[in-house]
């Protein structure tokens, strides 16, 4: 029964998206009302968004659009948007789709606020033509349809049946209890490789993009960067630099408008990247075989997957911590570790790198990937040398289950009054 949970859970939570998913769930929403207008001519298009969304929706380049912005986002969606697509909503974006946003955005037609609700991923948009008004509402997921009224009529209503529509995060619920580290180690140990296209498809999409962000200039290039550094002896070609090289270099082109799409995890493509090219980089680098690669890439994501159920979906901790944990089990599979090595690799992990917030989707998560990454190399290489940080350490409890648990507690009540903060300086900043 776990075997085709687990597979039915990858399927879910590995998803193509064509950009930064944020942006891409609103113009989602926008496109979704749009279709269900009459007419062609947008009177006025108004988005309210969780600051959660909003944060992760204002700085991100869309790709295609040369800019940024919930408002880009949701003009685009309207005018170009094809919902049925999900997250690759605005493949195919010509120059005349995106002026003719920009038209609209100028001619004040696109309104943008922060939405009064206790959910952390909420998208509401409402489109008004001449002849019609409709409303769609997205929620908890990034293309899970909870509301949709038309002409005052109302044709889907879930929201107020929704987990978490009092204000609580959707984690730990009876639908993941099948998931824990000892079930996931069992089933990568014994899931048949021929079973995990979706994995093979993750490793293609992502490494392409990684390859994509070292020969060419996007962002912050830190991916360019480190490639650079190791051709011209200022940094060792090891298994480290290896990997932060090529995974900075996938969220480099990612986050400033690459238009190759990449296989998220759990909403997030970042995190899609981050618990698959590291351990795709240290497999290549250690001749790993093709076998053992996809088996340590599908570790990974399940890791991933499962911490991102005691966090959520979305948080004021950076997922990179999350995804970063699983391909940390995933190399130290690599290196001949098992189970115990594993739960070790968790440990360090949650000792170096939780406490890292999560401060909007922009083109300096490169930088915080790449850190996540170098600290998953160097916790497996402890891992399985046998050193693991003691329970005597912050969050760190005997079991690496106990740990996730105050991981997740951490999350969930601990971080409150930083997300509101760090919130409220980019919303003063810019909405739009």
């Amino acid at each position: 029964m776990s075997y085709k949970k687990f597979l039915e859970r990858l399927e879910k939570e590995l998803v193509v998206t064509l950009g930064c998913t944020e942006p891409m769930a609103i113009a989602f929403a926008a496109a979704l009302a749009k279709k269900h207008v009459k007419g062609e001519l947008i009177t006025s298009l108004r988005v309210l968004a969780s600051t959660n969304v909003l944060k992760n929706a204002m700085a991100v380049s869309i790709p295609g659009a040369q800019g940024s912005g919930v408002d880009l986002a949701a003009a685009l969606g309207v005018l170009a948007g094809d919902f049925t697509k999900g997250l690759e909503v605005l493949s195919g974006l010509t120059s005349q789709d995106v002026d003719n946003a920009k038209r609209m955005i100028d001619q004040k037609k696109v309104k943008v606020e922060v939405a009064e609700t206790a959910k952390k991923l909420y998208i509401e948009v409402i489109v008004n033509t001449p002849q019609s008004t409709a409303k769609v509402v997205v929620a908890d997921e990034h293309t899970k349809v909870v509301f949709i009224e038309v002409d005052g009529k109302v044709l889907v209503d879930a929201l107020e049946n929704e987990s978490g529509s009092d204000g609580t995060e959707e984690t730990g619920n009876s639908a993941d209890s099948f998931m824990t580290i000892d079930s996931i180690w069992e089933f990568v140990k014994g899931v048949k490789v021929s079973d995990l296209s979706i994995i093979n498809k993750t490793i293609e999409l992502n490494t392409s993009v990684g390859l994509e962000g070292l020969s060419k200039a996007y962002g912050l290039e830190v991916g360019k960067t480190i490639k650079e550094g190791i051709s011209q002896g200022m940094l060792s070609d090891d298994l480290i630099t290896n990997a932060m090289a090529l995974t900075a270099g996938a969220s480099d082109a990612r986050m400033s408008g690459c238009t190759m799409p990449v296989m998220s995890n759990s909403g997030s493509g970042n995190q899609g990247i981050s618990a698959t090219l590291p351990v795709v980089a240290v497999g290549e680098k250690s001749q790993a075989s093709r076998e053992q690669i996809i088996r340590a890439v599908t570790l990974s994501n399940l890791i991933a997957i499962y911490i991102k159920t005691k966090i959520g979906r979305l948080s004021a901790l950076c997922g990179a911590t999350a995804s970063a944990t699983g391909a940390s089990c995933g190399i130290a599979y690599l290196l001949g570790g098992g189970k115990a090595e594993v739960m070790s690799a968790i440990q360090n992990m949650q000792g170096n790198t939780t406490g890292m917030f999560c401060d909007g989707a922009k083109a300096g998560c490169a930088m915080k990937l790449s850190t996540c990454t170098s600290a998953a190399v160097q916790s497996a290489i402890m891992a399985v040398q046998g050193k693991t940080i003691q329970s005597t350490n912050g969050i760190i409890e005997e079991s690496a289950e106990q740990t996730l648990e105050n991981l997740g507690r951490l999350a969930n009540q601990g971080s409150t009054a930083v997300d509101r903060v760090i919130l409220d300086i980019m919303v003063q900043k810019k909405v739009g």
